[in-house]
């Protein structure tokens, strides 16, 4: 099998000690709603554990704190990229895999370096 070198590399995903909290922003201007917990996250997405969930392809807008030490909330479109039902992969959680869209790029900065500092 010829290995592809061009390929890049999956980013780096920092696992959590304490899960952060995921809104679902609507848009015609109500409170956000809780949607989940994120207990993994990259520079490129997150996992949420949820029983709520989305099918794959579909986008929601998100916010969420961003994990501690950094401050501020983040909030971007995501994507769901792939499901795990309920009651499938046990022991595993229910949840989905999101894909950030269009997260500010200072944001994205900011977790690669935390990330980077938690290894």
């Amino acid at each position: 099998m010829e290995e592809n070198l061009d390929r890049p590399k999956a980013d780096s995903r920092q696992n959590l000690r304490a899960p952060l909290i995921i809104q679902k922003i609507r848009i015609d201007g109500e409170r956000p709603a809780f949607f989940g917990y994120s207990k993994n996250i990259s520079k490129s997405g997150m996992f949420i554990a949820t029983t709520n969930q989305i099918q794959a392809g579909e986008q929601i807008n998100l916010e969420f704190q961003l994990p501690a030490p950094l401050k501020g909330t983040a909030r971007c479109r995501c994507e769901v990229v792939w499901k795990r039902p309920h009651g499938t992969h046990l022991p595993f959680e229910p949840g989905m895999g999101m894909k950030f869209i269009d997260m500010p790029e200072e944001i994205i900065d900011r977790l690669d370096q935390w990330i980077n500092e938690q290894s």
